[in-house]
């Protein structure tokens, strides 16, 4: 079974490196894993997709949340949530027919042309992964010289925003709504 964790954590140096690490050592595979800064600075959100039973859920849940540095975990892929990977690929084209197509392609998935050489083009795409998969497909005949993909981000949809998280000066524990919202108004 797929599951999709976002975990809040305090943006300090070494945490991406000590989540994955002790990830690793217990023998979880991470199938994606992207990190970034959220709307307050003092906090990262990292993203996760793992492939596992309830209990390998629970088990990497229970490590995670060991981590001081870690604030809240929340397991979204039960949820009504809006998933989305970037992917940059370059395709080995030359000018004519075969440009040509690939642009049109791109036009298709919603993606755009960001780059163009004598011999290939660079394609820019977001959207699910099954999108991004459908996408390589129909690359993959023409010749994929490259590509580089952001991982999954995901969010929850709706409101409120699951911001219930104090300032890492609080020691990062959770708390309640109110405190949430006063925290970060």
């Amino acid at each position: 079974m797929r599951h999709v964790l976002s975990a809040t954590v305090q943006n300090v140096p070494g945490v991406l490196a000590h989540v994955s690490g002790m990830l690793a050592s217990r023998g979880y595979n991470i199938d994606s894993l992207a990190v970034g800064e959220t709307e307050d600075p003092g906090f990262s959100r990292m993203t996760f997709v793992l492939r596992g039973d309830d209990r390998v859920l629970d088990q990497v849940r229970r490590q995670l949340e060991k981590i001081v540095t870690v604030v809240r975990v929340d397991d979204i892929s039960s949820r009504n949530y809006v998933e989305r990977d970037l992917m940059l690929i370059k395709v080995a084209v030359t000018a004519g027919a075969r440009r040509t197509e690939v642009k049109e392609l791109a036009e298709v998935f919603r993606g755009r042309i960001v780059d163009v050489a004598p011999d290939s083009v660079i394609v820019e795409i977001s959207g699910p992964e099954a999108k991004i998969e459908g996408f390589i497909d129909l690359m993959r005949p023409l010749g994929i010289l490259e590509t580089a993909r952001t991982g999954r981000i995901a969010m929850v949809r709706g409101s409120p925003p699951t911001r219930e998280w104090t300032h890492a000066g609080d020691g990062g524990r959770p708390a309640d709504a109110a405190e949430a919202s006063e925290s970060l108004a």
